[in-house]
């Protein structure tokens, strides 16, 4: 089979069929040779992440990708997306009309990877201890409407909570729920360093170096019991400085996939077709970057300058110049592949318009030019990121009405910077937890919001949120979530910019790489496999 550029799901069935003529199957790939996947990701210790791998602690993409693959959660998403299904839970569903009372029933005689039996109350100490641990860097605020655990059985578990959520299925399904050892994790601590002690469908062997991950390997466990059908028994992935020595690795056949993260230009090539032994599969994603702002901050604290931001940038210049199109200009905070998005700085802004934004930035009494620094990561986003905020800087100063530095400082000190409000304006990312357009506001405008910021709307907070996660039928919540991007657009307490494609490259006869990345851009190595290449 010669090298395609794959665009999905359009073309589900059509891939499906190509892959069948190269020998791809359901069952392709049992056994043979470990499938060899690579990454930019980078997983060091730290004095502010200790534990990279215990689910307390980990947050973000790369991460969640070790996690979905060595622990179970009660409930996951299915390979095509859609609402979460039963995956170490046998059943699950709200036992009450107002979406307070969550009950799931375990299936019998399952055991953790290491033997110890996995029950009721290895669920209610997962999250108990996530709760109790509280790390402003965790994931604690997906589970933080919970009120109370009980187990009425080994098998059983109920949740309570605080108020009627109605997408508290999708928050089980996420790493932050994630069921550890209760014998092998202290319940008030993070677990140091790299192991990990789960039911998922793989072991994980990994590495380390001057405490970074050099390599993991992921290993069938034979304790599995879920929903989860495993096409190979053993997958190694390894880690690369960046994305040029990567695709080196692919070319040279020393690895069978990338994915995270592909450079634009490097998509560019693949799409070309100069390999024919690698396929390139292109997915809708609903990963999106953005600027946030401190609105506690002198400068950035001022509406009008934040507004005058958002009157000046240039998404579309950003996506055809930085991301070679592989990226789409982004208008709020929910992405366009979300229900219930709206595009509301669009309709607020319209196109760049410094006139606009001198106006704005006048009659607020706002001298110019504004001076602040924008801060980014350096190697948590991908190559591109450097040249994105480069673009940035230029798209502000050509205005005259700003004066912007640049500066990029490595994830693991720009992360808890970020989080202790060290920077005016940064650039982040968000992968969604679960594809539901509450995970794209309650995390930014709740209380206790995952990136620390201080901005607050009471609308958000005490209405809006609470009113969506009453409606079970999630389009009847449509209006609120239209409302509380409108109100984002105004403040701008965040400023979305793009929303990403998803990409993956693999030589020819691997099978299921058009399931590799669920709808939240997390691997799903279970579906990779063996067939013949053509």
């Amino acid at each position: 089979m010669n090298r395609k550029t794959l665009v999905l799901p359009a073309v589900v069935g059509l891939l499906a069929t190509l892959l069948a003529a190269c020998g791809g199957s359901d069952d392709a790939g049992d056994g043979g040779e470990p499938i060899v996947v690579g990454t930019t990701d980078a997983f060091v210790t730290t004095a502010d992440y200790p534990a990279p791998f215990d689910p307390a602690l980990a947050y973000e993409a790369g991460a969640w990708n070790i996690l979905r693959n060595t622990f179970q959660t009660l409930m996951a998403l299915p390979r095509s997306g859609g609402d979460p299904t039963p995956e170490a839970a046998e059943k699950c569903s709200f036992s009450d009309q107002k979406n307070e009372s969550y009950r799931c029933t375990l299936h019998s005689g399952m055991k953790f990877a290491n033997g110890h039996a996995l029950t009721a109350e290895d669920v209610k100490f997962s999250i108990e201890r996530t709760l109790a641990i509280k790390n402003p860097n965790g994931p604690v605020g997906l589970l933080s409407n919970i009120d109370a655990v009980e187990t009425p059985s080994d098998s059983e578990i109920v949740f309570h909570l605080k108020s009627p959520d109605a997408t508290f299925p999708h928050k089980l399904a996420t790493p932050a729920a994630a069921i550890v050892d209760s014998e092998a994790y202290d319940g008030t601590k993070l677990r140091d360093g790299f192991q990990t002690d789960g039911s998922g469908p793989y072991t994980l062997q990994t590495e380390v170096k001057n405490g970074q991950v050099v390599s993991a390997v992921f290993s069938r466990n034979p304790n599995y019991e879920g929903s989860l059908k495993l096409k190979n028994d053993e997958v190694e992935m390894r880690f690369f400085k960046d994305s040029d020595a990567m695709e080196r690795a692919l070319q040279k056949g020393d690895i069978d996939l990338m994915t995270r993260t592909m450079a634009p230009d490097q998509v560019a090539r693949l799409q070309r077709g100069d390999s024919k032994s690698i396929e390139l599969v292109e997915m809708p994603g609903q990963e999106i970057r953005y600027l946030g702002f401190d609105t506690d901050d002198s400068t950035a604290g001022k509406k009008a300058v934040r507004q005058a931001v958002a009157q000046v940038i240039d998404r579309q210049a950003l996506v055809r110049d930085v991301y070679e199109r592989t990226a789409e200009p982004l208008y709020s905070i929910v992405p366009s592949s979300v229900g219930s998005h709206v595009n509301s700085f669009f309709n607020k802004y319209g196109d760049p318009d410094v006139t606009e934004a001198r106006k704005t930035l006048r009659a607020a009494g706002v001298e110019t030019p504004v001076r602040f620094t924008l801060h980014y990561t350096t190697d948590h986003y991908g190559s591109a990121t450097a040249k994105e905020f480069k673009a940035l800087q230029a798209q502000l100063n050509r205005s005259g009405l700003f004066n912007v530095s640049i500066k990029g400082v490595p994830w693991k000190d720009f992360r808890p910077a970020q989080s202790n409000r060290d920077y005016a304006v940064y650039g982040m990312g968000w992968f969604p937890d679960f594809p539901d357009p509450d995970n794209f506001i309650d995390p930014f405008f709740a209380k206790n919001n995952f990136l620390n910021s201080p901005y607050r709307n009471d609308t958000i907070r005490t209405q809006l949120i609470p009113q969506t996660r009453q409606q079970a039928q999630r389009t009847a919540a449509a209006k609120d979530f239209e409302r509380a991007q409108d109100i984002v657009a105004d403040d701008v307490p965040v400023l979305p910019l793009w929303q990403g494609k998803q990409y993956v490259a693999a030589h020819d006869d691997v099978t299921g790489v058009e399931w590799a990345l669920n709808s939240s851009s997390v691997l799903q190595l279970w579906e990779l496999g063996r067939g013949i290449s053509g």
